[in-house]
């Protein structure tokens, strides 16, 4: 499977990048070109905390590893706070008691609560206008409320057992019950907090990209033990790579989907932006966030579900996975989609029909 789908990533590559050359007439070439034009921004994004990771896990390991051994708890866990591509999956393998542990946090956990905790929620909380929090809050809710199916089934694909599967995630229960308890009660100053984390985040990679530039350039240490930033620039690299087939991919996809989806969405009581968006949010959330203002009320709160689980699932995430961990692509998809698909059903259960933004 994991054959069939990037030999279907090259064919998205080819096409893209021949449409590119006879001028763009598909409308084909442009996804191709931006599937490449996305390394400077990722690299901006994960390139240092990449860097860092080495120094991260051994500060974790003298402070908290110990914490988690006396409570059973493999330390690994601790990898899934961070999304998949910010570090998440380095810091996981550093610090898990088994490979198979590692992969499943780093990949299956990071691109789910990871990715809804360093980027989704801050970056949409701070993108939406008032008026819209409240029914984007409403979605993150159902969604984090979806995300133990998405959990459990990527375990599962993972090779984990069900206990196993269920002990090892308690910690990410037990934190996405308080992020719902605060988007709940407390929206303003979860917004605080969340872009407190997010310029903590930024300021880690800001600091992980100096010290790798400068070591690279000249070979003296500001920090000593980070990982060569040529290591990192190889996983970005990896990641653009498939991004020059998956976005192309993602296009036809919409095309081919849009009829039926838009019959699902006229079933659902859905407006068409409403279900664009949810094409858009498989390739990354910010489109899908920018576009909330034209959706109407039900597609706010079944986009920001998806966006939970769903998020980046054909493009950053499977590409930061092929680079890193190729026999869990399918494992990623799988759970992601799953997670997915449940949020947005259960948020078209949950919301009601209408209400139109301006």
């Amino acid at each position: 499977m994991n054959t069939i789908i990037m030999w279907t990533m090259a064919a998205g590559a080819v096409i893209g990048g021949v449409d590119k050359i006879f001028g763009n007439r598909l409308g084909l070439g442009k996804r191709f070109e931006e599937g490449f034009l996305l390394l400077g921004a990722t690299a901006l994004s994960m390139a240092g905390i990449i860097c860092l990771t080495p120094l991260l896990s051994m500060l974790l390991k003298a402070a908290v590893v110990p914490l988690c051994g006396r409570s059973g708890l493999d330390p690994g866990i601790l990898g899934g706070i961070l999304a998949i591509d910010m570090g998440g999956y380095q810091l996981s393998m550093e610090l898990a008691g088994t490979p198979a542990v590692g992969r499943y946090v780093g990949i299956v956990i990071g691109a789910t609560f990871g990715c809804t905790v360093t980027f989704t929620i801050p970056v949409g909380m701070g993108m939406i206008s008032g008026k819209e929090r409240p029914l984007f809050a409403k979605g993150m809710l159902i969604g984090l409320g979806m995300m133990p199916i998405s959990l459990l089934i990527g375990g599962l694909s993972c090779g984990l057992r069900v206990m196993e599967v269920l002990y090892l995630t308690l910690p990410i229960f037990v934190l996405s019950l308080m992020l719902m308890a605060g988007i709940r009660f407390f929206p303003d100053h979860m917004i605080k907090g969340f872009g407190y984390f997010a310029a903590g985040i930024g300021f880690l990679t800001t600091l992980g990209l100096i010290a790798g530039a400068v070591e690279y350039m000249t070979g003296f240490q500001i920090l000593k033990g980070i990982a060569p930033i040529e290591d990192a620039m190889a996983v970005v690299s990896s990641i653009g790579v498939v991004m020059l087939g998956s976005l192309p991919v993602a296009e036809m996809l919409r095309r081919i989907l849009e009829k039926p989806l838009n019959w699902i969405g006229g079933k659902t009581g859905m407006n068409g932006n409403s279900v664009a968006g949810l094409l858009m949010g498989i390739v990354s959330p910010v489109p899908a966030i920018a576009m909330m203002k034209e959706m109407d009320t039900r597609g706010k709160v079944v986009n920001a579900a998806f966006l939970v689980c769903g998020a980046s699932a054909l493009a950053a995430h499977m590409g930061f996975t092929y680079g890193t961990e190729p026999e869990l692509v399918v494992p990623l998809l799988i759970s992601k989609l799953a997670g997915g698909l449940c949020g947005a059903g259960a948020a078209v259960l949950l919301s009601r029909k209408g209400g139109c933004a301006d």
